[in-house]
């Protein structure tokens, strides 16, 4: 059962977090835009998004899901989804997730106390990045093929190997990593999670520059880089179990509604504006559905999302159900984009990075629509393929037998 209404204390922190966005937010937008433009790293804490975070922080909403104990807002499930949701709305920079939601709610699931004082604090304050050492050139959806070996060294591990297509590494400060401890046991019973420094001698960061023009993803090479077994997070041999645990966090947290309803409602006042002496929805009226049929997707995303909450509200794990909303939105944005640039046409090719001036000025939009065209290639692949997450559909929601 799925509530959509609002409780009145929910009401109450719903309009709470509308006032603090328009008080604190709203005067920092300009300036934060200019210096996030759009394809810009997102990786990158500006000097007003620094201002922000701290603004964030001083109302104790920089880790909306952790508990207080460790310095969280504490917040509820729907106060979690409620803030999400009015964050979205107004299009507020939020800190990264990797570093907040994925590092540190891993941290806080597994990590030691000691961990938890060392690394918790700042990552409060905004100011510190994280990235997440999973993927590897022969270890992608079959993630507990990595190869990465760690090897005990007295109070030290010696770590060797690659990771790739690793978010944000090149401008991380830490990175929680998966390595092969122990060669000899059955692939998921050898792999140990740690807690690596990323200043440490040996590693080496090789950013992928992508399709975008943009380099978020990143090649890591790790060549006798010495970590402390007190790095160590959980047990020994035991990362496993912790990995599927992050990996549920980032599936849960991969999807935002309120960003495709925005992105259609743009994409629908752009088709009715006049070019000449007609509008692009004058001149193919059969466009009216096709945006149409998108509005009523962004909306289908938004309940699936409402579904997931629910669920989580009532202390259940919404697995498969973080599956399908995963899914479902990540290959909606591919088809939003892609009828924006079907829209827009060969104009739709201009960026303002173009060396022709006169034609990098006639891109449409800043070029957002191309930049997200391509971006959203990756939305099927990346925190589990679509295939991965049909996979999970069929077993533990409908209970299929594994080889399908």
């Amino acid at each position: 059962m799925v509530d959509f209404h609002d409780t009145p204390a929910e009401a109450e922190f719903r309009s709470q977090v509308q006032g603090f966005l328009g008080t604190e937010y709203d005067p920092l937008r300009t300036r934060i835009e200019s210096e996030r433009p759009e394809g810009s790293d997102k990786f990158a804490i500006t000097p007003t998004t620094r201002t922000w975070f701290r603004k964030l922080s001083s109302q104790g909403w920089i880790a909306p899901s952790w508990p207080t104990e460790y310095g969280g807002a504490g917040m509820s499930v729907m106060q979690q989804f409620i803030f999400n949701e009015e964050m979205g709305e107004a299009r507020a920079v939020q800190p990264n997730i990797i570093t907040v939601q994925i590092a540190g709610g891993t941290i806080i699931a597994l990590g030691s106390d000691e961990q938890k004082k060392e690394h918790l604090p700042p990552i409060l304050s905004g100011e510190v990045v994280w990235c997440q050492g999973y993927s590897e050139p022969g270890a992608g959806s079959d993630l507990a093929s990595l190869q990465t070996r760690a090897v005990r060294d007295g109070d030290d591990w010696v770590i060797n190997g690659q990771k790739i297509w690793t978010s944000g590494a090149h401008r991380a400060d830490w990175m929680i990593l998966l390595a092969r401890s122990n060669p000899d046991v059955p692939k998921h019973k050898g792999i140990t999670y740690f807690i690596v420094d990323m200043h440490s001698p040996g590693v080496t960061v090789q950013p992928l520059v992508q399709m975008t023009g943009s380099s978020e993803f990143n090649e890591v090479y790790f060549e006798d880089v010495r970590v402390p077994h007190a790095n160590v997070m959980g047990d020994v041999d035991h990362g496993w179990y912790g990995a599927v645990q992050t990996l549920d966090i980032e599936r849960s947290s991969i999807g935002a509604s309120v960003g495709q309803r925005q992105a259609i409602e743009e994409l629908i006042v752009f088709s009715k504006e006049k070019a000449g002496t007609a509008s692009l929805i004058d001149r193919n009226p059969l466009l009216r559905y096709e945006l149409a049929d998108l509005y009523i997707g962004a909306l289908a995303g938004r309940m699936l999302g409402y579904r997931v909450a629910s669920i989580q509200a009532r202390g259940e794990t919404p697995n498969a159900e973080a599956s399908i909303a995963k899914l479902y939105t990540n290959e909606l944005n591919q088809r939003l984009f892609g009828t924006a640039m079907r829209l827009l046409g060969l104009y739709g090719q201009f960026t303002p990075q173009m060396q022709n001036e006169e034609l990098s000025a006639l891109a449409p939009k800043g070029g957002r629509y191309e930049y997200w065209y391509l971006r959203s290639l990756a939305n099927t692949i990346e925190g589990g393929t679509s295939e991965v997450q049909r996979n999970i559909i069929a077993a533990r929601g409908l209970g299929m037998p594994k080889s399908y």
